[in-house]
Order: C-alpha cells, then sequence, then structure tokens
C-alpha cells in the first residue's frame, strides 16, 4: 500500500509554524509531505508575532525564520496524486494567490472533494481560487475581508470544518486545526 501523499504549496515569506508544524505532523501520523513552490528551491520562511507587552505593534512584526525546500514547481504538481492540500499562511499567499498553477492545483482538491487545510492567509489563494463560496470559515481577523469576499461566511473560532475544508486562525490553533485535518485525511483513507 502506498503512502498518501499531501502537498504543501510554500514560497518566500511563508509563516514558520503555519508550515513547519504540519511538515513534520503529517508523517508522524502517515502521510509523506511534499513541499511545492513557484519553482523547485530553497525559500526563506518568516516568524509572525505580536511583540508582548510592547503596544506599539498592532499588526504582527515578521523577523525571518528556517528554510524550506520546495522539491516540485507549481506547474509540475499533478494534484490527481495527492490526498490532501495544506496551505500555510505568512505573506506568501498575498503573492501566490496569483500563480495559475496553484489555483488550477487548489481548484482540483475542492472538485474532487479531498481535504483541504488552510491556516491565517492561506484564505487568500482559497478566495482566488473561488472555492470559498457558501462555506464557513474562520481564519486570522485581519483576512476576514479575504474570506467574505470570496463568499464565505467568517467566524471567528479556533477550527472549523465545513465539508472537506478545515481551517484555522493562525498557529496558535495548531493543535485542534491538525488534529481534525489528520482526522479527515485518515477516515479518507479508511
Amino acid at each position: 500500500m502506498t503512502t498518501p501523499k499531501i502537498l504543501i504549496p510554500i514560497g518566500d515569506a511563508s509563516e514558520v509554524l503555519d508550515t513547519m508544524y504540519p511538515f513534520f505532523r503529517l508523517p508522524e501520523a502517515g502521510f509523506e509531505v511534499v513541499v511545492c513552490g513557484p519553482e523547485a528551491r530553497l525559500y526563506h520562511l518568516v516568524m509572525h508575532e505580536v511583540p508582548p507587552g510592547d503596544d506599539r505593534w498592532d499588526i504582527t512584526r515578521e523577523q525571518p525564520g528556517y528554510h524550506l525546500r520546495a522539491t516540485a514547481a507549481f506547474r509540475d504538481v499533478d494534484p490527481a496524486g495527492y490526498a490532501g492540500l495544506f496551505i500555510s499562511g505568512g505573506r506568501a499567499p498575498e503573492y501566490l494567490r496569483y500563480d495559475q498553477d496553484l489555483l488550477r492545483i487548489t481548484r482540483h482538491f475542492f472538485e474532487a472533494r479531498k481535504p483541504v487545510a488552510a491556516v491565517c492567509h492561506g484564505i487568500e489563494i482559497l478566495t482566488a481560487a473561488d472555492c470559498l463560496r457558501g462555506r464557513t470559515v474562520t481564519t486570522v481577523a485581519k483576512c476576514a475581508l479575504d474570506a467574505t469576499q470570496g463568499g464565505a461566511q467568517y467566524v471567528d473560532q479556533p477550527c472549523v470544518v465545513d465539508g472537506q475544508l478545515v481551517t484555522a486562525r493562525t498557529w496558535h490553533d495548531n493543535t485542534p486545526f491538525m488534529k481534525a485535518f489528520v482526522e479527515m485525511l485518515s477516515a479518507q483513507r479508511a
């Protein structure tokens, strides 16, 4: 029996904890992770946080994080070979949402009713792919407009499951978020 593969698209400025937690958690649950990007190369991840006790910041501060290699370019990905899609946040979705190959990949997962997970700014890719209409989702509060402009109902909860889509606000919600996604993937495999 082959190990089901999960696709994680990234780009420069993908959020470290949004990306690295599923990168390690999914193999623990018996899934193979494949990282893809605009090109197959090393990407620079970033860390976002509101510094504790620093009232000068009313939005997240960005700092350099770890690096992660994409082994496939979006244009070369055949999504039919994947059991699920995980879209992390950070600043990367702001420009990745213009990549037509990534939008093609994203639409495939919804059309095939395969599990999809999106956290934080990842919602921007789902909106650009026109995959949110009629759904209930969560995301970081500053992206609520992206969700509603995509035709979704936004709710401020740690984790929301709507059909084969599971969404979370930020990496702070990783525990319930990844639990729901792994359960969804495991049910599909059974």
